[in-house]
Order: structure tokens, then C-alpha cells, then sequence
């Protein structure tokens, strides 16, 4: 693991390959999280995960989570939910209502790694264009949600909550609909668990997740694809 404090003021990181087996993915710690800095970091792979009072932690585990967009298990329960069209959902209306949602609704672990530092850092991302949500909403009530970064052509997905049952499957399901329409294929999940397992997360071999990353950096989506709007109204 590699202090960036010994490279200075420089962006580069460290080559993800240099990345510690145990724990998964460890990198590198300290810097800082500016956009500039973020933005490096998800261009070449790595993301910033850490609790409070600890230093920024750089990840890049092997293997990575990913969803193939076609490859998302919508189950006939929530299919039937999204046809029924209860909630209203919308893209960019409310990042900083859903992150902070994110930061605070009630997990099964103890404590959250959204810390003050992480949650004002991915706003300014936000402000910046660069990090994005998806919002359910129950009449003016924010129910549900998710938001993450954008790199080139991949959305690496950070972090959802739902206070409606199913309602981050709808904005997760909403996601995938406008990135098939961008002509995107992948969903960056980091990491695999066993709810994103049954959601269709695979595990991909770092080394060709950084192929596949390295392509997709060259590509940008539509300059309308995450214009503030609503995507489905409710009926």
C-alpha cells in the first residue's frame, strides 16, 4: 500500500495491479478528495472507501463487480410494481437528498463510510457534472434513490436507499433503461455482494475490467442524457 502524500501534489495513482490481495483492492491512502482527484481515480479504476477518522483509502479489489445491463434480473414482483407506476422518478432533481439519504438511512452494519468529508466531496462532483442520481418520489416524499460517478461511458454506481419497498430497484431499473438508450452495456459495482448478485452483479477479472474501462473512457454520453428531469410520472 502507497502513501500519496509521497508523490506529492501529483494526480497519478499507483498501478491497481500494486493493489494488496488482503484486504481486497487496498491501493493507496491519503490525498485528497477533489474533483480532479476523483476523477482520476475512477478513470483508472480505483475508488475511495474509508469510516470516520480514518485516512482516504483507495480500492481497485480483484475481481470487480459488474452488471451487465442486459443481464439484470427484474424480478415478475417488480416488473409488475414498476407497470403500476405509483412512484414518480426522475434523474439529477435531488442529488444531494439522495446522498444524504444514502448517508444515513439505517444499514445492517454499524456506522456509514458516507462521512461528512465523503458526502460534501461526491456534491461538489455532482456540481462539477460528473456524479449523478436517480430519484423515487411518493407525491412530494423522497422515497428512494441512488447516485454515482460517471467515467466516460460507465456509470460506476456508489451507493441507494429505499424507504418504499422496491423502490431503489425501480431507480436502479430506471438507470439501466436510460444507459441501454446512451447505447452503455455496464454498471460498475465494485463489489460483488449477495444483493447485487440477485440484482445480475457478476465478478469480472480486474485486469479486464481495466481493458473494458480503458475503452469506455473514450467514449461520453449525450450532453441531454442527465439533464435534470423527470423519467416516469406517476399515475
Amino acid at each position: 500500500m502507497i502513501s500519496l502524500a509521497k508523490l506529492g501534489t501529483t494526480l497519478v495513482f499507483p498501478q491497481p495491479s500494486k493493489a494488496l490481495s488482503d484486504p481486497n483492492g487496498l491501493l493507496a491512502f491519503g490525498g485528497d478528495l477533489s474533483v480532479a482527484r476523483l476523477r482520476q481515480a475512477y478513470a483508472n479504476g480505483i475508488f475511495p472507501w474509508f469510516g470516520e477518522g480514518e485516512p482516504i483509502l483507495w480500492w481497485s479489489p480483484d475481481p470487480r463487480g459488474v452488471l451487465p445491463l442486459e443481464q439484470f434480473n427484474c424480478s415478475t414482483k417488480l416488473a409488475r410494481t414498476i407497470r403500476q407506476r405509483r412512484f414518480r422518478v426522475s434523474v439529477n432533481q435531488d442529488f444531494s437528498g439522495v446522498i444524504n439519504a444514502c448517508a444515513t438511512i439505517p444499514r445492517n452494519t454499524s456506522g456509514t463510510w458516507i462521512t461528512k468529508k465523503m458526502l460534501n466531496a461526491y456534491i461538489d462532483l455532482h456540481q462539477a457534472g460528473h456524479a449523478h442520481s436517480i430519484e423515487v418520489w411518493q407525491g412530494e416524499a423522497l422515497v428512494g434513490g441512488l447516485y454515482g460517478v460517471v467515467s466516460g461511458k460507465l456509470f460506476c454506481g456508489e451507493s441507494m436507499f429505499h424507504q418504499r419497498t422496491d423502490a431503489s430497484k425501480i431507480a436502479l431499473f430506471h438507470l439501466i433503461e436510460l444507459l441501454k438508450h446512451e447505447g452503455a452495456n455496464l454498471i460498475d459495482c465494485q463489489m460483488q455482494n449477495p444483493h447485487l448478485a440477485s440484482l445480475g452483479c457478476i465478478e469480472m477479472p480486474r485486469a479486464n475490467f481495466l481493458k473494458v474501462l480503458e475503452q469506455l473512457n473514450q467514449q461520453q454520453f449525450s450532453a441531454e442524457c442527465w439533464q435534470a428531469r423527470t423519467l416516469s410520472e406517476a399515475q
